[in-house]
């Protein structure tokens, strides 16, 4: 759950109703206590929530809106869920085996290191199958092999079409912004069905709560409100 300003105001002004009469009884041990708890608090509206970092070092917001959530897709439920990173689209050369870092801290929920690639008939069948809707064990054969992280604040960011997933990323284990947690690939894709390295990309997803049950961000938003909710999710604004 976020914290709203104006909840942060209550609580200060509650804290300082008990500082007052912990005071009064001088009770220096609870008032201490207080004491500190406001501070966190005090700090904590100053600071606001901690911005989302790009998963790849140097990049930017993709150039063309159809490699941004909400796009249009023939599968995966008919939307794009996320920001795809593709070469000559995000300011940085987008090659296989690049380094992908975590968005933000948080604690990892899936690191997919067995994925199994599709074969080219495996991959035709499974478009075919999710062209009215996918269920969430076709949604991780589409995106390939991947790794998901939870946030302080009940986000969760999904990095997808890995090649291979970083040592110690595994379920359960504590990443820091900026920290490596892949690489770059295709995994998922005809390409990687075909045996090929082309078409290297990143899939980056941005969930509210549980990936492809919950909301992801953009889900319904207007395409043209996308940019600059987009800037204040990474801190460019």
């Amino acid at each position: 759950m976020r914290i709203k300003p104006g909840w942060v105001v209550l609580a200060l002004v509650t804290l300082y109703a008990l500082v007052v009469t912990v005071a009064s009884n001088q009770n220096r041990r609870q008032l201490a206590a207080l004491r500190e708890e406001m501070r966190g608090l005090e700090a904590r509206l100053v600071q606001g929530p901690e911005g989302f970092a790009f998963p790849l070092p140097g990049a930017c917001l993709p150039k063309d809106q159809d490699n941004w959530p909400g796009a249009p897709r023939a599968y995966r439920k008919g939307q794009n869920p996320g920001f795809v990173f593709v070469n000559g689209e995000s300011c940085v050369p987008v090659v296989y085996g690049m380094g992908v870092v975590a968005a933000g801290s948080g604690e990892v929920i899936k690191a997919e290191t067995a994925y199994k690639e599709n074969t080219p008939a495996e991959f035709a069948a499974l478009l075919e199958a999710v062209a009215n809707g996918a269920s969430p064990a076709q949604m991780d054969r589409l995106r390939g092999r991947e790794v998901w992280l939870r946030h302080a604040d009940g986000l969760v960011t999904v990095y997808a079409h890995l090649s291979e997933v970083a040592p110690g990323v595994r379920v359960g284990a504590k990443v820091k912004k900026g920290d490596l947690i892949g690489k770059v690939g295709n995994s998922g894709t005809l390409a990687a069905a075909r045996k090929s390295r082309a078409g290297a990309r990143l899939l980056f997803e941005l969930w509210d709560g549980e990936p492809d049950k919950d909301k992801f961000f953009g889900q319904d938003m207007r395409r043209e409100a996308l940019p600059a909710q987009a800037k204040v999710r990474f801190g460019l604004e």
